[in-house]
């Protein structure tokens, strides 16, 4: 068995054991492959082992996978955004997983020619260096977007301390779960707000466990370039 192929079956070994720990089904969790730092012919290869979800955090990434990568593919885009670079990539992906304010929703709501999904970024943990909304803000922000029919919010994400303290790895995770279950309840047509994206290569079993519905694994399932 080589490397990648064995990547893959530990990780979905490793998703089947806390979906059952959780009282989940394999089913309610979707792997996005993270292929930003390896070539379109390792992409491809993640496709062949039937993982269709492709995670890129650049647009010149992403539409250079494009260029070459033929197969159906479901696009993410999980980096920051650049208000001026929405126009470059909008129309070219399937989830926006880094909707962290108003401006971004008015050049999506300019740029995109259909409705678009994304989820709406969260710091739950507070940390400066990362993006994204206090939890307090999340639902003022939902209640602004309803003046922008192109944008969809289908669930919250967030990204957990780096830190080997698993218990605060897992508050965070509780913490986003829950509030994705309070903006849920207000029943908003064009804020389902049903999923959740946390959890990547050093964590997702703990996401899994909190309610994760869509993991981002990077190195954990693609490798590096140099390995098999």
């Amino acid at each position: 068995m080589d490397a990648r192929k064995r990547r893959i079956d530990d990780i979905e070994h490793e998703i089947i054991t806390a979906c059952e720990r959780s009282g989940r089904k394999r089913s309610d969790v979707t792997i996005v492959a993270v292929t930003k730092q390896v070539s379109a012919e390792r992409a491809k290869e993640v496709i062949a082992d039937g993982i269709f979800h492709l995670g890129e955090n650049r647009s010149e990434g992403l539409l250079a996978k494009q260029h070459q990568i033929k197969d159906h593919v479901i696009w993410h885009f999980i980096g920051n955004v650049q208000s001026r670079k929405v126009k470059d990539f909008i129309n070219q992906i399937d989830y926006l997983h880094s909707l962290d304010r108003i401006g971004l929703a008015k050049e999506i709501q300019k740029r995109a020619d259909q409705t678009l999904d994304c989820f709406v970024q969260v710091n739950v943990s507070g940390e400066e260096s990362k993006s994204g909304l206090s939890p307090e803000e999340v639902g003022p922000f939902l209640d602004e977007l309803a003046a922008y029919d192109k944008v969809r919010v289908v669930g919250l994400m967030t990204m957990a301390p780096f830190t080997e303290d698993t218990e605060l790895i897992r508050q965070v995770f509780r913490s986003l779960r829950e509030l994705r279950d309070e903006m849920a309840a207000k029943q908003l047509d064009y804020a389902p707000c049903q999923l959740l994206s946390m959890g990547m290569s050093n964590d997702y079993t703990i996401a899994i466990e909190e309610g994760a519905t869509h993991v981002r694994i990077g190195t954990a399932l693609v490798g590096t370039e140099s390995e098999g």
